[in-house]
């Protein structure tokens, strides 16, 4: 695999990282995972027969899984997941927008407090740059499933926010900044759902949506 076929925001050492853990099978099934993935920029790329591709490798993947019970592995599941691949057009509809366009997206795990983190970067207009958060409580519901209730939303310009990583702008919410005028809270019961995590091991975590979303996300180096 090339420089110019690797995952949007990658590098060799990444994709190196990626395929060293696991059995000789599992590093096969990943590679055709990555090869499937590259050039996609998270699925905003992906034509049908790409989805439908990217769909199987996923799948046989996930036959791989060597976390039977990943709920039970907080210490998998914890830290900052960076999206590879989606089928969720809310996730990526920013490109709707004149203008805008996803940048880095996370899902961010707290395991130890239950907490998760959903926080997407938007490029677009030099200096202009924004940031989408929504923290959310979660409470485990299976061997690989988590029920969701978001909790609050955050919205604005990243450097109005001082944001300067996922990591550094979770520290500022779990020590109680406030972020106005555009932070407040989600009272709306309609807002919770349930995530299961289908494969996982060190640095790759695969999870499908109760409104039937695939999610492909690589662990950041902490």
């Amino acid at each position: 695999m090339t420089t110019a076929e690797l995952p949007s925001g990658s590098s060799p050492y990444f994709v190196t990282r990626l395929l060293e853990n696991g059995d000789s099978a599992t590093m096969s099934k990943k590679t055709e995972l990555l090869a499937a993935v590259a050039g996609k920029n998270r699925g905003l790329l992906a034509n049908e027969i790409d989805k439908v591709a990217l769909l199987s490798a996923v799948a046989q993947i996930e036959d791989q899984n060597p976390t039977p019970n990943p709920i039970a592995r907080s210490d998998l599941l914890e830290g900052d997941w960076r999206l590879l691949y989606t089928t969720s057009r809310g996730v990526l509809g920013f490109d709707q927008y004149p203008l805008l366009q996803p940048g880095q997206i996370y899902q961010c795990i707290r395991a130890s407090q239950t907490r998760l983190y959903n926080i997407a970067e938007i490029a677009g207009v030099p200096f202009l740059e924004g940031l989408v958060a929504v923290s959310a409580r979660f409470e485990p519901a299976s061997e690989q499933r988590i029920n969701v209730k978001f909790e609050r939303s955050i919205l604005g310009l990243q450097r109005l926010l001082d944001y300067r990583s996922a990591n550094q702008f979770i520290q500022q919410i779990e020590a109680g900044k406030q972020f106005f005028p555009f932070d407040y809270s989600i009272e709306n019961r309609n807002q919770q759902g349930w995530l299961d995590t289908t494969y996982l091991d060190e640095d790759l975590r695969i999870g499908r949506g109760d409104k039937g979303s695939v999610f492909v996300l690589a662990k950041e180096k902490s």
